[in-house]
């Protein structure tokens, strides 16, 4: 049986590579984001794929309207007959002193990256459990969500709290066979800064960044493996680590980086 995959934030970013990477290597893909002008474009390329290759079903919906969600899932058990994996990518930034940065902008990223991701998964896994075979949770965080990161702190905390979410939701469905993995993204070369809430500058990091294809490649092989957490590249494993052993230093690196 083909396996099929919802993917949200497919129009942009890590969400879109993934839905190629996926339907090249023969998922059935749900593609779920706001935008259909983006959806209907991604639907296009994944059509011209060599052969042979997995169908593509865009749907719009808002991660932070869980009804939206819940259709979603319930147009992808329509058209495919099943949901075998969740990958939860919508996400967006914000940069800025967390007193003066606008209320407006701190909800924003609250409801999304936190919301979004809380949503996304309470309607993919009652799909999951119907056929009673298991499933797939990847849960996109960020090697910020154990960083000390001035004025980038709600970002961060979001990031956190999803992390800390796919560690308890991973023993919660176990006995479901439905597994979840915490996949903690560094820079990746995306339209995520430019689409950034907030007054911060939009400078060139120097931090070596990653292109959302090889981001996309590492949940593919995240997704056949199983593990419960994910850090795609050596350099990312050093901020983790770093962080841990040097959280005041790494905080005043991140505060030259953020501010």
């Amino acid at each position: 049986m083909t396996a099929v995959v919802l993917i949200t934030g497919a129009s942009s970013g890590i969400g879109r590579a993934a839905a190629l990477a996926f339907a090249r290597a023969g998922y059935q893909v749900a593609g779920v984001a706001r935008r259909m002008d983006r959806l209907a474009l991604l639907a296009q390329e994944i059509a011209q794929l060599p052969a042979p290759h997995g169908d593509f079903l865009p749907l719009t919906a808002d991660v932070t309207d869980p009804e939206t969600i819940y259709t979603a899932v319930q147009h992808t058990l329509e058209r495919f007959g099943r949901l075998d994996v969740l990958i939860a990518s919508a996400g967006i930034g914000q940069r800025g002193a967390l007193v003066e940065a606008a209320w407006s902008d701190v909800d924003m990223v609250l409801q999304t990256n936190i919301d979004g991701v809380l949503h996304s998964i309470r309607a993919a896994v009652p799909a999951m459990r119907l056929r009673g075979d298991g499933g797939h949770i990847l849960i996109i965080s960020s090697v910020a969500a154990s960083l000390v990161a001035p004025y980038a702190a709600t970002y961060a905390a979001s990031k956190a709290f999803i992390s800390s979410i796919a560690h308890s939701l991973r023993l919660e469905l176990a006995p479901h066979h439905i597994h979840v993995t915490d996949v903690l993204v560094g820079r990746t070369e995306t339209e995520f800064n430019a689409r950034r809430l907030g007054e911060g500058e939009r400078r060139a990091s120097r931090l070596p960044a990653m292109s959302a294809e090889q981001v996309a490649t590492g949940l593919l092989k995240a997704a056949r493996q199983r593990r419960s957490t994910v850090i795609l590249r050596f350099f990312d494993r050093l901020i983790v680590l770093g962080n841990r052993l040097l959280p005041g230093l790494m905080g005043e690196l991140a505060k030259r980086q953020y501010r």
